[in-house]
């Protein structure tokens, strides 16, 4: 039996657009119905059921948002994308957050406007266009996921923990996935967000599409044009062939721009124009190219700062924070430890090929004990070197330098003896406030009480090494990334000139 042909309402006050849209999408295939008027549209509405609403944002009698809310409220299924005037980028991103499924930009260019409908009217239940079948055919060059009808179960299933944290996380990405609305995702280094970008593309309705992840802090300055772009063969030396760049890679999929915040303001400027105008221009072309990419990114640096410092643009911070997911750092969600830990065995043991140590009460304290600033990523490198050094069937975890192992599994480890002042020394771990007949105060401010606690850290350590801050992040066991934005976000001073090789990660 075949699939009902998918229909559309287009609602647009101007006769010859309407028309205009009208025949396109005849042509494509759909069945199709028009208003001039909020009112007629939504004597449509009621009228008969549609896969999608395309509506011009002004009306003589309203606005097409007033549409989209009327959805909203019945629970309808019809996905709604609006027109908008060029320049009015704002209303669309007002309109994406409030549920619209796209968006596009007048004057409407049709190529945009079939794959925009194509991609509106997948998974409602009735026969997309023809040009839909061959959106997500584009192959990328990295970052690749292959469709997989269990895709969006087993990539949310990856975001390990109960927590409300993560409830709150999966949630969130269930629910955004199913628009277009560009997502960022920030969060520490370690937490996990390319795992939620995964989840993200897999639970949305172009999974069959590729997913081309891009690492924004990697590429070389000369060559970020080339790369998000695509070149032509001789537009620079040795280019000796025509090369697609990600946006042309994740065709009809998901283009992740990992750690956009590293970007310079110059490709800042040319990514905001390629998602707003959804076309580039490869190197060396005179002919831009639509393209069709949702864009999801993140950064674990703080933006707004970025944009009140002049280091990031406020319009494409805008553009890209439609939809924000924040992913809670390790020490927020403690409680999902044994849950991670679980998973990461299992996972170990799997590449590995061999059993591993079965996770004991102890080993689990162990971990606790340590402060696991790295969040996932680090306790998946404290779990492999466990594995590596663990002589019999039990995981033997190293208590953290410092701190020693208590008497009983129950037992929680103590602070040692401050250190003296005879060469480096490790930090002792701060007062074990939960302990039952412990007299330290609890503190009115826990963020202030934590983050004064890592300055003093930070701050002993940099002296003692000089102030050099390659060695006083190899000291602390974290990346010279990490300690420069620890630096930064806790406001201490540091000398510029102790470290010649400090710019270099």
């Amino acid at each position: 039996m075949n699939a009902p042909v998918a229909s559309i309402l287009v609602v647009d006050d101007e006769p010859d657009l309407r028309t205009l849209y009208e025949l396109t999408l005849l042509r494509e295939g759909y069945r199709v119905e028009t208003a001039s008027s909020v009112q007629e549209a939504r004597d449509q509405l009621k009228a008969h059921r549609f896969d999608a609403v395309i509506t011009d944002m002004r009306l003589p009698d309203g606005f097409g948002m007033e549409l989209l809310q009327d959805l909203r409220e019945q629970q309808r299924r019809e996905r709604c994308v609006v027109m908008t005037a060029y320049g009015s980028a704002e209303n669309a991103v007002e309109a994406l957050r409030s549920g619209a499924f796209d968006y596009m930009t007048k004057p409407v260019d049709l190529k945009q406007f079939r794959s925009v409908v194509a991609s509106a009217v997948q998974g409602t239940g009735g026969v997309p266009a023809p040009r839909a079948a061959r959106t997500g055919g584009v192959q990328g060059r990295q970052g690749n996921f292959s469709a997989d009808p269990l895709a969006a179960g087993t990539a949310l299933d990856r975001l390990v923990g109960t927590s409300e944290a993560m409830r709150n996380v999966k949630q969130r990405v269930a629910k955004v996935a199913r628009g277009m609305a560009p997502v960022l995702i920030h969060g520490e280094s370690g937490t996990g967000k390319e795992l939620v970008a995964q989840a993200l593309h897999a639970s949305s309705q172009r999974a069959d599409g590729p997913l081309v992840a891009v690492n924004c802090g990697a590429i070389p300055e000369n060559l970020l044009e080339a790369e998000f772009f695509g070149a032509r063969k001789g537009s620079y030396t040795g280019a000796s062939q025509d090369r697609d760049g990600y946006f042309q890679a994740a065709r009809g999929g998901t283009l992740f721009l990992d750690e956009i915040g590293d970007l310079p303001l110059a490709m800042q400027s040319k990514l905001l124009r390629a998602i707003q105008e959804r076309s580039v221009r490869p190197l060396g072309s005179t002919q831009e190219e639509t393209v069709d990419v949702r864009i999801v990114s993140a950064t674990h640096r703080d933006l707004a700062a970025d944009v009140q410092s002049g280091r990031f643009r406020q319009d494409l911070y805008y553009r890209l924070n439609v939809i924000e997911i924040v992913i809670p750092p390790l020490r927020e969600r403690r409680e999902d430890l044994p849950m991670l830990c679980t998973a990461l065995l299992a996972r170990i043991a799997q590449e590995s090929g061999m059993p591993v140590p079965s996770l004991t009460e102890q080993a689990l304290q162990a971990i606790a004990a340590h402060p696991l600033t790295g969040n996932v990523r680090e306790l998946e490198n404290l779990l492999h070197r466990a594995v590596a050094l663990s002589d019999g069937d039990e995981l033997n975890v190293d208590w953290p330098m410092g701190s020693s192992a208590p008497s009983s599994p129950r037992a929680s480890p103590e602070p040692t003896s401050p250190p003296n002042a005879e060469g480096p020394q490790p930090y002792p771990p701060p007062p074990a406030i939960g302990n039952v007949g412990c007299t330290v105060p609890l503190p009115n401010d826990l963020q202030a009480w934590l983050d004064q606690l890592e300055r003093d850290i930070l701050i002993r350590a940099l002296r003692e090494a000089g102030f050099n801050r390659t060695a006083t992040a190899a000291r602390l066991g974290i990346s010279l990334r990490q300690i420069r934005y620890r630096i930064a976000r806790l406001n201490i001073a540091v000398p510029n000139d102790q470290d010649p090789h400090d710019e270099i990660d």
